[in-house]
């Protein structure tokens, strides 16, 4: 425990010391801190609804002004911050359990279970993320829950692929080979050896892909396929400032600008994170 928590903290003292870590990590505590605390720091009830004060400017009373139906703008970007991060977070969790476990087992079982694992992760890669979640959206409704398995589903070969990738090179390294000859089990090697080991790059990976589930959810509520009103999302909250922007374009600025930041900050925590523990690629980017 205690060299865990000794790596931890030289992991976040890398990242920090990169301005772009920096910058990354600050942003993505902010929304995440914005996420968690919602409830409290939002100043109205997202779905309050006061129409008598539509399409309002900023003010002191609205800090963001309103949409069409009279809702604080401030108050539903806050709570799409969280349903962003919700579905992130879900997403990443499900997608980086089940394509772990798939590709041990394809690394470790060979025959028809790995020849059927690899084909199902090439069947699922063969199409692009957005596209495959709208068409299976269409199908199967837009619940919250629906929406969390079909994008987890479109990530699970992406993370399948590293981790049998990594548990191949690891199974032939001496230490592996002598715990077998000393007669450690097979799950002893897999708990103390082979998943400590491949934990680090499937931890970047995940960090990386936190953007792309964002912006995978913002575009389906965009295109009407993802969460249904009244369930603040920012892609849901750009639909409804696209259609109104002959009458002002302040909900739209307010909701791509989040989604941005989210997007950039998430990217470049990850980007940090990638140097920090593997500083060899800086390496390498500069031999190129």
């Amino acid at each position: 425990m205690w060299r865990f928590q000794r790596t931890l903290i030289d992991i976040i003292r890398r990242v920090l010391s990169n301005p772009g870590g920096v910058i990354g990590f600050a942003l993505v505590a902010i929304i995440v801190g914005t996420a968690a605390f919602a409830p409290w720091i939002s100043p109205y009830d997202p779905n309050q609804l006061s129409v008598a004060n539509r399409f309002a400017g900023p003010s002191a009373q609205h800090w963001l002004g309103t949409d069409q139906l009279g809702r604080d703008l401030l108050s539903r970007n806050i709570y799409g911050t969280r349903v962003a991060i919700i579905v992130a977070i879900s997403v990443i969790s499900v997608a980086l359990i089940v394509g772990v476990a798939l590709g041990t087992i394809s690394a470790y079982i060979k025959g028809a279970a790995e020849r059927v694992i690899l084909v199902a992760f090439d069947s699922v890669s063969s199409f692009p993320s957005v596209i495959l979640a709208l068409a299976a959206v269409a199908v199967l409704g837009s619940a919250l829950p629906v929406i969390i398995f079909i994008i987890a589903v479109s990530l699970i070969p992406h993370f399948g692929r590293v981790a049998r990738a990594q548990v191949l090179s690891i199974q032939n390294e001496p230490f592996v080979e002598a715990e077998l000859i000393l007669g450690a089990s097979q799950s002893r090697i897999l708990t103390f050896h082979i998943f400590p080991n491949i934990l680090a790059p499937l931890i970047v990976i995940a960090s990386l892909d936190i953007p792309i589930v964002i912006a995978i959810e913002a575009s389906m509520s965009f295109l009407g396929l993802g969460l249904k009103p009244p369930l603040a999302s920012w892609g849901g909250l750009l639909q409804d400032g696209y259609q109104n922007m002959s009458t002002t374009v302040v909900p739209v600025l307010v909701s791509s600008s989040a989604l941005a930041i989210a997007t950039l900050a998430f990217t470049m925590f990850g980007e940090a994170l990638r140097h920090a523990i593997d500083p060899r690629s800086d390496s390498e980017v500069r031999n190129v």
